[in-house]
């Protein structure tokens, strides 16, 4: 009873740990976004002052470097939730400032049970590995794949990331590479996968680790 009640106190804490940093992630993306457009009105006069002179190779260099801020900015995924769309899109903002190459196609189909909140602590935990194996490896050889979506009659998780050497299972799980929590973060994703009645399935090969999630469709 003891032993329950201090598992139970730590996931409590872990998951306050964990919306609280991914709240501090999204908070960082959205100043951002809020910088670029409150900087909007400057830059159009900047552009109009510019064409006024007639410089026009510097008007398409301002262009071309706002073109490239706002895509930086704005590349966001939009899976049809917007609780998993900040934590999902802060994640790969992180990504993004570490050199790491992301590509990402989700999309939640209708009729999956999962809450967002249980979703949030999946691809959370998921992704931060991925992020910390790849910080890792030199800038060249890093990279994340990430699909959500349908599969058959089943809501389909996928991850894959850029890894250094093969990785020790301990039980059904990996052997944390870097203590308790790390190791706590997957067993949290497979304690909400069997919450739901699902599969979660983890690969590790020497260069790549890869993550597998199935759960029924209502």
């Amino acid at each position: 009873m003891l032993f329950q009640k201090w598992i139970d106190k730590r996931i409590e804490a872990y998951q306050s740990d964990l919306l609280k940093k991914y709240c501090d992630e999204v908070e960082s993306m959205y100043t951002k976004m809020r910088g670029w457009r409150h900087d909007y009105h400057n830059h159009i006069q900047a552009l109009q002052a510019s064409m006024a002179l007639g410089k026009y190779d510097e008007v398409n260099d301002y262009l071309r470097s706002l073109n490239d801020d706002l895509t930086n900015v704005d590349n966001v995924i939009k899976t049809g939730r917007v609780m998993v769309d900040a934590i999902l899109n802060g994640k790969m903002n992180i990504a993004a400032q570490n050199d790491i190459r992301v590509n990402a196609k989700a999309k939640i189909p209708d009729g999956t049970p999962v809450t967002d909140v249980d979703l949030c602590v999946i691809i959370g935990n998921l992704l931060d590995n991925a992020v910390e194996e790849n910080k890792k490896l030199p800038a060249d050889d890093r990279f994340i794949r990430i699909y959500i979506g349908q599969k058959n009659t089943q809501f389909y998780l996928a991850f894959t990331n850029a890894a250094g050497r093969k990785l020790n299972k301990r039980g059904r799980l990996f052997a944390s590479q870097k203590g308790v929590d790390h190791g706590f973060g997957l067993s949290r994703v497979e304690s909400v996968v069997n919450k739901y009645g699902g599969l979660f399935s983890a690969d590790s090969e020497d260069g790549g680790f890869t993550a597998e999630i199935l759960i029924p469709l209502d």
